[in-house]
């Protein structure tokens, strides 16, 4: 049975579907992670807080002055970091809604397009989570020695589901590399 002349199997079985259930499902998730800290914000924001603070962490009079304990800076990072979230969120998901559309209407230019905005997110979720988390986060503020807040294993979790997308968007097709 064809689907606009192509087989259901070689549209199912693409990498362009690959891709487009990734960005669906990344987008799902981060615009989730994004409305839940916007509902638990005591919680989140006070996790910033302390990771910026470097109150539970080892002491060490080398590092402890990287620490930020202003209140107002650990909301605007805070703050930035939800808006990033959402914003992952939304090209993900604008990049899914056109990657099932040249799906469905076989489309060279849209699928080329998805592929581009699906890339975008996935590389802003990875500015985010290995930039932002684990690097400014985990190292400069020792999130990884945090009695309180260790948010590294969840920021490795981001950092790899976003680095499978930019694989899989960045592979060739067979199709593209038999011709």
């Amino acid at each position: 049975m064809g689907l606009g002349g192509k087989r259901f199997l070689d549209l199912a079985g693409s990498r362009e579907a690959a891709v487009a259930v990734l960005a669906t499902i990344t987008g799902l998730y981060y615009l989730i992670v994004a409305v839940t800290n916007c509902i638990d914000t005591d919680t989140n924001r006070r996790g910033v807080a302390a990771v910026l603070s470097m109150q539970a962490t080892i002491h060490h009079s080398g590092t402890e002055w990287r620490a930020i304990t202003n209140g107002t800076v650990a909301l605007i990072a805070y703050i930035l970091i939800v808006i990033w979230e959402f914003l992952i969120a939304l090209v993900l998901l604008v990049a899914a809604a056109t990657g099932w559309w040249a799906l469905i209407g076989q489309s060279s230019a849209r699928t080329a397009v998805a592929a581009k905005l699906s890339s975008l997110g996935w590389t802003m979720a990875v500015l985010l989570f290995a930039g932002g988390f684990l690097t400014i986060g985990g190292e400069w503020f020792r999130m990884w020695a945090n009695k309180q807040v260790n948010a590294s294993s969840a920021a490795l979790q981001n950092f790899l589901l976003a680095a499978v997308g930019l694989i899989l968007v960045h592979m060739s097709s067979r199709s593209e590399t038999r011709g």
